[in-house]
């Protein structure tokens, strides 16, 4: 037999070693990646729940502008909220804290100018009778369920990819690769006081 030298044992230790770190840094680096593309994906169904909202709105309006022709200035600030709302996007590859409070500040503003909407119906019997109006309101509280559960999916995906880029030793790699931690939806201000109704 024989004798191996010390230098082939050391090479192939050596490769050996090179062949473990890249494993790990391949798998950890494309499970990365798959956690980022999970949270794009889900932010592009966030962003569809609000169009479906938004889409709603201006047959809402044409259809409350009938029975309700001198509350224009309800209707016109349900107009410019959609306008604003629509017009907030944020690129979910670069997404933080600040682009995402200012998108939900444009959308909690649409939210506000349709409840003081829905207020306003109240005082039109006929309005609120008219089968067109139901069925958008049907379809507007449907889509507030909908944007609640997309929120909600968003966020625990992005607890899913922060809890795994934040963990030993994937941290190391998320910094070399350049992967942020990404920001949550968070509930309103004043949100965890109970609304006060009076009758």
């Amino acid at each position: 037999m024989k004798k191996i030298s010390k230098g082939w044992i050391v090479a192939a230790v050596v490769v050996i070693l090179l062949i473990i770190i890249y494993s790990s840094v391949k798998g950890t680096y494309n499970k990365m990646v798959t956690f980022d593309e999970g949270i794009n994906s889900q932010w592009a169904q966030v962003e569809n729940v609000y169009q479906r909202r938004a889409d709603l709105i201006p047959n809402l309006v044409s259809t409350v502008k009938g029975y309700a022709e001198f509350e224009q200035e309800t209707l016109q600030n349900v107009v410019e909220a959609r306008s604003k709302a629509t017009s907030v996007n944020i690129d979910p590859s670069n997404m933080d804290a600040n682009s995402l409070q200012q998108f939900q500040a444009a959308q909690d503003g649409l939210s506000s100018a349709l409840s003081r909407l829905l207020v306003v119906v109240e005082k039109y019997p006929d309005l609120k009778a008219n089968q067109s109006f139901l069925d958008l309101q049907a379809q507007l509280e449907g889509t507030e369920n909908r944007i609640a559960v997309e929120r909600r999916a968003f966020n625990t995906v992005v607890q899913d990819y922060n809890s795994y880029i934040r963990a030993f030793p994937q941290l190391f790699y998320a910094g070399i690769f350049g992967f942020d931690k990404r920001a949550y939806f968070e509930a309103d201000s004043g949100a965890e006081k109970a609304p006060e109704v009076k009758f």
